[in-house]
């Protein structure tokens, strides 16, 4: 992992099946069309990546990820149909390019989700295929602590950015029609995630959501945050063992005429 690069492939998949649930809903929701030409947008370590080209018989599948970390673990499922670049989901954009446009659980980390989702439908051809999914939980005390505890430690706190860029449900239905998908699935999904405690919950967010901390504090100060969100998540919630921990999600899919 990069001195930069916040992100940890080894914690973020310490939950690999919880995550990996709204993955496989959201492939389900492609319709199978012969050897597509696909993208997975924030691919992360790759493997479902290459998983999800096996699924859906590609043509070429390639991940885009602007995690170093995330891109040199993910080199290793390359192959003759699947390769893994460096990227920018926020400015990604090939014209008439693909098949498939899929974007698992990364969406959420840029602003100005109207633009963002009209360059990746200019980014499909012909009768080409969005799929994306949006964790929608700011709400949840394991994200609202986080924000709360970050305002008091910093001057100029890094954004909610969850929080500022997640649209309503029907936001995304509406954007998709001014888009002219003829097609459109979208729905707002609570996945039930029974976890042992909650310090299970304190290492789900560090894997992910907590991450934004970690350049700005350095390695100590992340530690010291760290233990200041579990105990303030505790005194919020209670130590409870199990903990039932509730997480929407929004999944959108669409067809092109």
């Amino acid at each position: 992992m990069t001195a930069s690069d916040g992100w940890d492939p080894a914690q973020y998949n310490r939950f690999a099946d919880e995550r990996e649930q709204p993955f496989w809903d959201l492939a389900s929701l492609v319709q199978r069309v012969e050897a597509p030409v696909v993208v997975d947008l924030g691919c992360g370590d790759g493997r479902l990546t290459s998983s999800l080209g096996e699924m859906l018989g590609v043509a070429s599948i390639a991940g885009i990820d602007s995690s170093p970390s995330m891109i040199g673990a993910a080199m290793r499922h390359t192959s003759d149909r699947a390769s893994f670049v460096l990227g920018d989901l926020a400015t990604w954009h090939e014209p008439n390019g693909f098949d498939v446009v899929f974007a698992n659980a990364s969406l959420q980390w840029v602003p100005d989700h109207a633009s963002v989702l009209a360059r990746w439908a200019g980014s499909l051809r012909g009768a080409g295929q969005l799929a994306v999914q949006v964790p929608a939980n700011a709400d949840h005390p394991s994200h609202r602590v986080a924000v709360q505890l970050a305002q008091e430690m910093f001057d100029d706190p890094p954004p909610d950015v969850v929080a500022q860029n997640v649209l309503a449900p029907e936001a995304y239905s509406r954007l998709l029609d001014d888009l002219g998908f003829v097609d459109q699935h979208v729905r707002l999904q609570v996945y039930a995630h029974r976890m042992a405690s909650i310090s299970d919950v304190v290492e789900w967010v560090k894997g992910t959501s907590l991450t934004r901390f970690k350049e700005p504090l350095g390695q100590t100060g992340f530690e010291h945050f760290v233990d200041l969100y579990r105990e303030r998540l505790l005194r919020e919630l209670g130590d409870q063992s199990p903990y039932f921990y509730p997480f929407k999600r929004i999944l959108i899919w669409a067809r092109r005429a």
